[in-house]
């Protein structure tokens, strides 16, 4: 087998040709904001949410949302509705939007709704204990992530 030696200068010429190749695909991955046929990703304000009016099963309304409650990792953790200035936790993959309308629908009956303890504004209750967190999921026939992911890698039994 024989060895081809290439002159330098063929050698840069091909690499400035891959170099001007890969920095032209880059650019046509890149979105021009004011390109309308892309449709970028879609956001939502707390504005949207807060205020929203929440119901449930059977379109009954049991109040808006009055507050938001973030994890230490900055992600929405709970809903915080005003039911008749009683509060209730939810957490927020139990609740449904539906942006445009600010309104939002939680799957949870009448009878079991009533069963979820409410708090006042001078008495929150501790969002971040493992005990609470694991209360509030259970009574929306959810379970919180991290139990999830222990669940999944067989950590924990349901």
């Amino acid at each position: 087998m024989s060895r081809r030696i290439f002159p330098t200068n063929v050698l840069v010429a091909a690499t400035i040709t891959i170099l001007t190749f890969a920095a032209v695909s880059a650019q046509q991955n890149v979105r021009n904001p004011n390109d309308s046929s892309v449709s970028p990703a879609t956001t939502y304000r707390a504005k949207q949410v807060l205020g929203s009016k929440v119901s449930i099963d059977g379109n009954v309304s049991v109040g808006i949302v009055d507050d938001i409650v973030f994890d230490d990792s900055g992600s929405i953790e709970y809903l915080i509705l005003n039911n008749n200035n009683q509060l209730v936790t939810v957490p927020w993959e139990a609740a449904k939007f539906n942006f445009e309308k600010r309104s939002a629908v939680i799957a949870i009956t009448p009878e079991r709704f009533k069963e979820i303890p409410t708090y006042t504004v001078e008495k929150y209750p501790v969002f971040s204990t493992p005990a609470y967190r694991t209360q509030v999921y259970q009574y929306y026939g959810l379970t919180p992530g991290q139990e999830r992911r222990a669940i999944r890698r067989g950590a924990l039994v349901p």
